[in-house]
């Protein structure tokens, strides 16, 4: 057998009740004061409780906050690069107190989802974190947006979580947790495991980067994420159907485990990539593909600023190495996917591909290259745009 690549901070850290033990401390839990939380927040427990977060146990305190802001460390001194927070507003603020146990709902369902030991609590600069983490104060940016809105203040403490909401119900083959993909990886005996990100369908840019990957590595890990995304971003489900059709009809299965995670996207562009990068190194991966524009929006990055900040940090903050891939395109003279490393052609011979692109293609229901995405994927998308949207 082989063995992934450790865990960030050396072994998994699990949250997640299961059983009995869940049962009974979902009962309990039922006569503490509620905190309800925000999508992104209830995302993060999650993603804490299922050990994709290691080696976090629990959202952060004030010192971590900070450090994280400043310098990509917990006060622990192990790398991070974005604060995990909880906060909290109005009535509770005053009546929550340190040393204290709350029940956590999610804010939209109210569905209780763990508890939490109050160690802390703290206010912070918001604005200063967003300049840090987003580069930016523009309320426009999804993620500052997101981050102005949290409560007057933050509680920092361990967690037990009971839930992940519907996301194995709604994907029973493809919702995995760490532990599950690192004892798969194990199993088929790969040493060299290549992680690409998705939150779009899979265009012929994407299905082309993981092809390069799977030609330097034992195998492919096509990680979905299945949290909330921005207004007008397509539906999981749709995205899920596109990337097993494409995995089905041009992979070989052997070689490639599709699966999903119940993440909210924060648009954080580079600081975003190394948050992608921690929690897939939890997973198992031993590289990470970072093309393009990666957990970018907007203008507010530069199209290779998510892997210029690699080599930024220092080299052994991380166990997970990255793969950068060039801006990848069509040629029509090549005939071929290709990249600005291997086409000689000039920009007239060449079709440039993005998500971005292809919803506004569709959304007006104008003409796709053929060259663009594959023609079980269109089918698939042209049947979404066509049809009535919640």
């Amino acid at each position: 057998m082989s063995h992934p690549v450790s865990p960030h901070g050396g072994k998994l850290i699990l949250r997640l009740l299961k059983g009995e033990e869940s049962t009974e401390a979902k009962k309990r839990a039922r006569e503490l004061p509620k905190i309800h939380m925000t999508s992104r927040e209830t995302s993060d427990l999650i993603m804490i409780g299922i050990g994709a977060f290691s080696p976090l146990d629990g959202f952060m305190g004030r010192e971590d906050w900070e450090r994280i802001c400043k310098d990509f460390t917990m006060a622990n001194g192990i790398f991070w690069p974005i604060p995990i927070t909880l906060s909290i507003s109005g009535d509770n603020a005053s009546r929550i107190k340190e040393g204290s146990e709350v029940a956590l709902t999610d804010g939209e369902s109210e569905e209780l989802m763990g508890t939490m030991r109050i160690e802390e609590k703290y206010t912070i600069d918001k604005g200063y974190e967003c300049k840090e983490v987003f580069r930016t104060n523009d309320p426009k940016h999804p993620g500052v947006a997101k981050v102005m809105a949290q409560g007057e203040c933050n509680l920092a403490g361990p967690v037990r979580v009971f839930n992940e909401l519907d996301y194995p119900d709604r994907f029973p083959d493809l919702y995995a947790r760490p532990e599950e993909t690192r004892a798969m990886f194990e199993e088929r005996g790969w040493q060299t495991i290549a992680v690409l990100q998705l939150r779009n369908p899979m265009h012929r840019s994407h299905e082309y980067l993981a092809k390069i990957a799977l030609e330097v590595s034992d195998g492919l890990f096509i990680h979905q994420l299945v949290g909330k995304l921005k207004e007008g971003d397509i539906p999981a489900e749709v995205r899920v159907r596109c990337v097993e059709t494409v995995v089905d009809h041009y992979f070989p299965r052997e070689r490639v485990v599709t699966k999903v995670y119940p993440m909210e996207m924060r648009y954080a562009g580079p600081r975003e990539a190394l948050l992608h990068a921690i929690f897939r190194q939890n997973y198992g991966a031993s590289h990470m593909i970072i093309g393009r524009d990666h957990a970018g929006v907007g203008n507010y990055y530069g199209p290779f600023d998510a892997q210029r900040i690699f080599h930024e940090i220092p080299e052994d903050a991380l166990g997970i190495k990255i793969l950068p891939i060039d801006w990848t395109f069509y040629c029509y003279k090549c005939k071929a996917m290709v990249s600005s490393k291997t086409c000689p052609h000039g920009e007239k011979d060449h079709l440039l591909l993005s998500g971005t692109l292809l919803r506004e293609m569709l959304t007006k229901g104008d003409p796709v290259p053929e060259e663009f995405s594959r023609p079980e994927i269109l089918s698939i998308l042209r049947e979404y745009y066509s049809g009535p949207k919640e």
